[in-house]
């Protein structure tokens, strides 16, 4: 797997609804479920998921479409790629697992997957730790500039025709190392090995035609069904971490977002750009450790 996971984590791949879903299990205890973003796979927690394992069940998954998960074909209108498919896969996965309750954490795209299960289903979400975003509604709806210039990547991909499979395609470890490097706080850079693997996951047409249907979807019909649900709350307690040298950070106030989306609600900035998990994984680690212990206390009270 390139960045190895300690020897206490499993690998398994698990069909949800004739999708296989490549996961890591490790640790003992209440069950947390880590999703990662683009353009990256479940390695993204490497430096996360063991020093929650001390005391959790940890499950970490590379989402349909990227890592070692499997990749439908997008269709015309990108449906299988919409938030609510994935989340499902999610949901089926840790169902297998033997999870009918658990925590979310998710960064990035993961975290967009994570809203949405834990709307679509509330029984199944205990506790939601959202990583470096604004809702996905809330971002289309607020577009200016500064968007249109940090998140170009979003309208590219989500361009019809084949034209940015056909472009990334020409040079996807580029297209990847570009894309990331910019995105990391000044000196700060993934490890080496984890690189290679995302660079060894993301450089197959398949991979790249999903990862561009991930974002189509989310210019459409996933903003079809964040409308259908513009009345609902997350109803869990939520944390919302942000990277106080990224985009989010330095653009929104993100907990004033977050609290038309999320009833229980609490923040904080982490010394990071966008991949907190990797860029600063003790601070993270100890945030979502704190989240969790006080979320189960609330639930017990």
């Amino acid at each position: 797997m390139g960045v190895p996971l300690p020897d206490t984590f499993r690998y398994r791949r698990i069909e949800a609804d004739g999708v296989r879903i490549n996961c890591a299990v490790g640790g003992d205890g209440p069950p947390v479920l880590l999703l990662h973003g683009y353009p990256q796979t479940h390695l993204t927690w490497h430096l996360v998921a063991p020093r929650l394992a001390a005391d959790h069940t940890v499950v970490l998954t590379d989402l349909r479409g990227y890592g070692d998960s499997d990749k439908p074909a997008p269709g015309p209108a990108a449906e299988p790629y919409a938030k609510r498919a994935m989340a499902r896969d999610q949901l089926l996965v840790m169902r297998a697992l033997g999870h009918e309750r658990f925590a979310l954490v998710g960064h990035d795209r993961g975290a967009r997957v994570g809203h949405r299960l834990a709307l679509d289903a509330p029984e199944a979400v205990g506790a939601l730790a959202l990583l470096d975003i604004v809702p996905t509604r809330y971002a289309f709806g607020h577009v200016d500039r500064a968007l249109a210039t940090a998140y170009f990547h979003w309208f590219f991909l989500a361009l019809g025709n084949g034209v940015p499979e056909r472009l990334i395609g020409a040079d996807p470890e580029f297209w990847l190392r570009a894309l990331m490097s910019a995105q990391h706080r000044p000196g700060a850079e993934s490890d080496p090995a984890a690189m290679r693997e995302y660079v060894r996951c993301f450089s197959t047409p398949e991979a790249v035609a999903a990862s561009c249907a991930d974002y189509r979807a989310a210019a459409t019909i996933d903003l079809e069904h964040d409308a259908a649900s513009a009345a609902q709350s997350v109803q869990c307690p939520t944390l919302v971490l942000w990277g106080a040298h990224g985009f989010v950070g330095r653009t929104y106030d993100v907990p004033a977002v977050w609290r038309g989306y999320a009833s229980d609600l609490r923040g904080q900035a982490v010394a990071a750009g966008h991949f907190l998990p990797e860029e600063a994984p003790r601070e993270t680690a100890d945030a979502l450790l704190g989240f969790l212990r006080e979320s189960r206390r609330e639930s017990r009270g």
